[in-house]
């Protein structure tokens, strides 16, 4: 008599779920879930439908598979997220996301289907809650507006986080109008997003890409991300408590993927006081995002930004192609000179090649502190087309090798109380007569 073979497939049907985007089916989620773990793992399988839910938890050894045609929608009430441990420390608790693990292994989310968060009605709640006439944000008025705006007593819910988790995979999936951000692994090691697509309505509020925060050994790969915020940021904890905690973000490959719109194309930071490094992005596309490869910390934040590198990377319409600076935030200015402390952040060894940029407003800005300058950094073989050129203050050990930059008013390179920079191979093409390739004033400091 041969043994029964035991059930590795859990149709999310067999557990009371309807797929009609109106009945609440958290509990059915729960349930195939459950019985997937008791049984050992397998695949929680989600079939063509529609299914409205509050927070999914997944655990070890459970793949989420959603088939083609199967669309998981947000909860639009706050009710439906419970609270969930908050590891910063600023705040004791914070909002669950719509999919959720916490120490768990081996978990997958795949398939063809999506995951949207209909996050509009969240973000109008983050408008009234900061009432701005220039952007049309009115005070709220109406005791059903009042009400709304105290639905975010919480925060808004990310689409999907997990915490300290390893061998993490999520691919294929559509992933749409994340309340929060959208995909946002945390402590996590051995983590892979591949061939993801991640799309956010005009009018949406920080609805990042993919958010990797100390995390370790990640791999983002063949994704398309039009989003309302950047479209993939790596950090590591703010202040003091990302010091605390200790983490940074390392060994992160970004490769094959297309950004489309968002604010930065790869951004580091601002969030990165656990420190972030051997970052290597190459394959990629940015179009009309506001910025390219953007590196952005404060006074006061600390860490370590090192070891970043971009190889064959086109950007069209992207108003700064880089920009890496220390003023993210705050009212402190380049030329003031502060005493270096455990607040003072520190970058050094990035390197670009191999990348075009077309369309550009500024052809780049590199803005470090006058007491820890931004060092050794290399642009090879770089080239860039842009109204205004490219400055750097506070940097010592930038060099340009066969980069030309290109620009239509003013000096292609502007530097401010930098040294050590080697521009003996840079060149730019129809310079206006009496124009000098490099306006340089750094012997004069600050």
């Amino acid at each position: 008599m041969r043994a029964a073979t035991p059930v590795s497939v859990f149709n999310l049907h067999d557990y009371g779920a309807v797929g009609d985007g109106k009945a609440l089916e958290t509990q059915s989620f729960a349930r195939a879930i459950e019985a997937c773990t008791q049984a050992g793992g397998g695949t929680v399988y989600v079939p063509p439908g529609r299914y409205l839910s509050g927070t999914i938890k997944l655990k070890s050894h459970v793949t989420l598979q959603l088939e083609a045609g199967a669309t998981i929608l947000g909860s639009q009430n706050p009710d439906d997220y419970p609270a969930t441990e908050n590891v910063w420390g600023d705040r004791p608790e914070t909002i669950a996301p719509l999919i959720y693990a916490v120490d768990a292994q081996n978990i997958t989310i795949t398939g063809r289907g999506t995951i949207d968060g209909q996050g509009k009605i969240w973000w109008k709640r983050l408008e009234l809650a900061n009432p701005n006439p220039k952007r049309g944000w009115p005070e709220p008025s109406t005791p059903e507006e009042k009400a709304e705006v105290a639905k975010l007593a919480r925060d808004r819910p990310r689409l999907i986080r997990f915490l300290r988790c390893s061998d993490v995979l999520i691919e294929h999936v559509n992933l749409r109008n994340a309340a929060n951000w959208t995909v946002h692994p945390m402590l996590c090691e051995f983590v892979r997003v591949d061939g993801v697509s991640i799309f956010g309505d005009i009018g949406s509020h920080n609805t990042d890409g993919i958010n990797p925060e100390s995390c370790r050994n990640v791999q983002i790969v063949n994704c398309r991300i039009d989003t309302g915020d950047d479209c993939i940021t790596l950090k590591s904890g703010l202040d003091e408590y990302g010091r605390r905690v200790g983490r940074p973000t390392e060994n992160v490959t970004i490769a094959n993927c297309v950004m489309h719109r968002g604010h930065g194309g790869v951004t580091i930071g601002s969030e990165m006081s656990g420190g972030v490094r051997n970052l290597a992005i190459t394959n990629c596309i940015f179009q009309a995002t506001d910025n390219g490869i953007r590196i952005k910390s404060q006074r006061g934040r600390g860490g370590v930004v090192e070891g970043v590198t971009a190889s064959n990377i086109v950007m069209q319409d992207v108003p700064t192609p880089f920009i890496i600076t220390l003023f993210y935030a705050g009212t402190d200015k380049p030329g003031e000179l502060h005493p270096v402390d455990e607040g003072t952040p520190l970058y050094r060894d990035f390197h670009f090649s191999d990348i075009t940029a077309r369309g550009a407003r500024v052809a780049g800005e590199i803005t470090g502190l006058r007491e820890r300058p931004i060092e050794n950094l290399s642009f090879s073989h770089v080239q860039i087309e842009a109204e205004k050129g490219f400055t750097v203050t506070n940097a010592t050990g930038i060099s340009f090798l066969d980069t030309v930059i290109a620009v239509k008013q003013g000096s292609p390179l502007i530097l401010r109380n930098s040294r050590e920079i080697d521009a003996a191979r840079l060149r730019s093409r129809s310079l206006p007569p009496d124009t000098p390739l490099i306006d340089d004033d750094s012997a004069h400091g600050h």
